[in-house]
């Protein structure tokens, strides 16, 4: 492996006396392996010569347990300190300002810095000015490799610290000092997964630098500008960050289209009017009546096929510009949880956990999906029941007529949202099982994967009944009145939640919080903050969006009025959260939304579906089609074919709108040209070498 502890240990039947004796000698006597990274009143010193430098920058803050001894803290800081080939992780260790204290403040050395870079496969700027996978050994030809502030991102640095860190391996058993044997670290372990299982690591984050976050804030969310500073977001919180506000962005300001075509039929189709139980609309709004309706069911369907391409195309400019557009996760290492059996990577020729590819794909089958359709089969019983219960108390409030009947009303409402919200804690830990017992071996498959579960589940959660509403009852006023209640009490509850309560927790707790913590040491402020819930919830409320609004946008015009507003609120109190309120999260690089994009695509798909059928309960087309003659098969036939025709309309737009622009399609092809280029010349040097070491006398007779 590229990074495995090489401290020996021993385990076993002693006596008490010996154990300690030992614990003793392990604490005090340095292993020589671990020699070049001497322990001092400061930093630790750099394993590589040529890293070595009076400026230090604080990078990531580990969190101790409580009872951590001082010699598990000392063999830690060595552990972090060492050099790679050692099993060391090459990064710089500082005690904090108390050496006795629980934390360690851990920073990294250049040489290791660009090594990891090479690893995760981000390119950078090379002397011709294009962006270029980089090069460990060619790192002197690309621009800024001396400096890694400029070179690298602040948030990118922050990544590669745990990334080293997470790479931690054992291999062969190790006692960790100050442990018991039963904390032992068994051979192929991860150490720092070990060591968070033991208590030994409590926390770990990335620390702020208050002058960009300051810098930051005022670029982003303090003044009126209209624009997001994308390029500055990613430099400070990553291009995961960056990609969503970017993607936020975007969806945001494509809103417009629809909004103003749904302010135009709402006032030419109804008069509106706002009443406690929603937005309403009078005339032949109540339901998709009139043609108007059509033309908004047609733009719904084509609007969220084009802006999910103009996406990409943004997407794919932006991870070019931030230099992830060739990521080489399949190269890196496992994540911390992935197991398997020890042996040889075939492509990268590296000892690590082995896991068949079939056996993932068993488990999936025969585990994850049947668990995961017993969890929808709930949702759906759920509804179900709801509708049984609603039904009982209205009955039973006809019988009595009492002031005690018409509480009763409520109970299947409050007993319905209970069990929606039980059940979904109950799946997202049940999801996080199954994904763990999956075993994927990067990090953005487990991701991907624990995602995909999820939103199978949320939209049952968030659809069911709405789709049950329109396809099964039929009932379009009802599903008026249900949608606009739906969006105006949602987006209320939404911005309570996504603005009041963050002013006020800023402005009463967060200030006299950080006036009674003046005097306190730096590092005690930053691990007080809270921690970020990350960007999971932001995602779900946006694909409820777009589904709301690709769904049911023909029977409710006013829906993308409504979204635009919130999410113009949104951006500014999402980027006011993350800078404010919370701990800065670790970012691991990406080049796309990952499963998210796909999400947003199959929403796109099913809304034509969605759409058509709610156009053939229209009355009017209805009435239309009794008046032509044409039978209800005809008319089903003819609205099958209407969305067979739409959905490939919706294939030829995403063909003729690139996923990529022109000049960036012109530098990848040229990346590959290069690269092709570069192997050519170095399989040709190889072949020269070995013809002349062939001796003379192979070509004489």
């Amino acid at each position: 492996m590229r990074r495995t502890s090489g401290d020996e240990g021993s385990s076993g039947s002693r006596s008490e006396t010996a154990k300690q004796q030992e614990d003793k000698t392990q604490t005090l006597n340095v292993p020589s392996k671990l020699s070049a990274s001497s322990v001092g009143p400061g930093w630790t010193k750099a394993s590589c010569p040529c890293c070595t430098s009076k400026k230090v920058e604080p990078l990531v803050l580990v969190k101790l347990g409580e009872n951590v001894r001082p010699e598990t803290k000392r063999w830690l800081i060595r552990l972090i300190g060492a050099p790679q080939k050692d099993g060391g992780a090459a990064l710089l260790a500082h005690p904090g300002e108390d050496a006795s204290g629980d934390i360690i403040m851990v920073s990294a050395p250049c040489c290791t810095l660009l090594k990891a870079t090479e690893e995760l496969g981000l390119c950078r700027i090379y002397q011709d000015d294009n962006m270029e996978a980089f090069s460990y050994k060619n790192r002197h030809n690309f621009k800024n490799s001396d400096d890694m502030e400029i070179f690298l991102t602040l948030a990118e640095r922050q990544y590669i610290v745990k990334y080293e860190l997470d790479g931690l391996w054992a291999q062969r058993d190790l006692r960790i000092p100050g442990l018991p044997d039963s904390y032992t670290l068994q051979h192929r372990d991860n150490i720092w997964r070990k060591l968070g299982s033991a208590g030994v690591i409590e926390d770990m984050f990335p620390l702020h630098n208050q002058d960009k976050l300051r810098d930051l804030s005022e670029a982003w969310y303090s003044g009126n500008q209209l624009s997001q500073p994308l390029d500055s977001i990613n430099e400070y919180f990553g291009s995961s960050v960056a990609l969503y506000f970017s993607f936020l962005d975007c969806y945001t300001w494509s809103l417009l289209p629809p909004a103003m075509l749904g302010l135009l039929i709402t006032y030419f189709s109804g008069r509106c009017s706002i009443s406690s139980s929603g937005v309403k609309l009078r005339g032949d709004y109540l339901g998709p009546a009139g043609y108007s309706h059509v033309i908004q069911a047609v733009f719904s369907m084509l609007w969220s096929t084009v802006v999910m391409e103009l996406w990409k195309r943004r997407s794919s400019s932006s991870s070019y510009r931030w230099g992830t557009s060739q990521l080489a996760e399949h190269f890196a290492e496992p994540r911390p949880g992935y197991h398997g059996v020890l042996g040889v990577n075939p492509v990268t020729s590296r000892v690590e956990p082995l896991f068949p590819e079939w056996r993932r794909d068993l488990r999936i089958a025969l585990v994850s999906i049947p668990v995961v359709g017993l969890f929808l089969v709930l949702v759906v019983l759920g509804m179900l029941c709801f509708y049984w219960g609603e039904a009982k108390m209205q009955k039973l409030h006809k019988d009595w007529d009492s002031l005690l009947s018409q509480t009763f009303l409520y109970m299947p409402s409050v007993v319905h949202i209970v069990f929606t919200n039980v059940l979904a804690t109950i799946y997202k830990k049940v999801a996080l099982s199954l994904t763990e017992y999956e075993n994927h071996r990067e990090e953005s498959a487990f991701e991907n994967h624990l995602t995909a579960k999820v939103l199978v589940f949320t939209f049952f959660n968030y659809f069911a009944v709405l789709f049950h509403i329109a396809f099964f009852k039929q009932d379009i006023p009802m599903l008026c009145k249900r949608l606009g209640s739906l969006l105006i009490v949602s987006q209320l509850v939404n911005q309570v939640t996504e603005v009041v309560i963050p002013l006020l927790v800023d402005k009463f707790i967060s200030v006299t919080h950080r006036t009674d913590s003046e005097d306190e040491p730096q590092e005690d402020k930053f691990r007080k903050q809270g921690t970020m819930p990350g960007l999971f919830a932001e995602y779900i409320e946006l694909l409820v969006q777009f589904g709301y609004l690709s769904f049911f946008s023909c029977v409710y015009p006013l829906t993308a009025v409504l979204l635009l507003i919130n999410n113009l609120t949104e951006i500014r109190a999402d980027a006011y959260k993350i800078c404010k309120l919370f701990r800065k999260p670790f970012s691991q690089p990406v080049t796309n939304l990952g499963v998210w994009q796909t999400a947003f695509e199959v929403l796109s798909f099913v809304s034509v579906m969605s759409n058509c059928w709610l156009l053939l309960l229209s009355p009017q087309l209805q009435k239309l089609f009794l008046e032509g003659g044409i039978s209800s098969t005809k008319t089903i036939l003819l609205a099958v074919l209407v969305e067979h025709v739409l959905i490939l309309v919706k294939l030829v737009l995403a063909v003729l709108i690139p996923d990529e622009p022109d000049w960036i399609k012109k530098k990848r092809e040229h990346t590959e040209y290069t690269s092709m280029q570069a192997l050519r010349q170095q399989t040709s040097t190889r072949r020269d070498g070995l013809c002349f070491k062939v001796p003379l006398t192979q070509f004489m007779l």
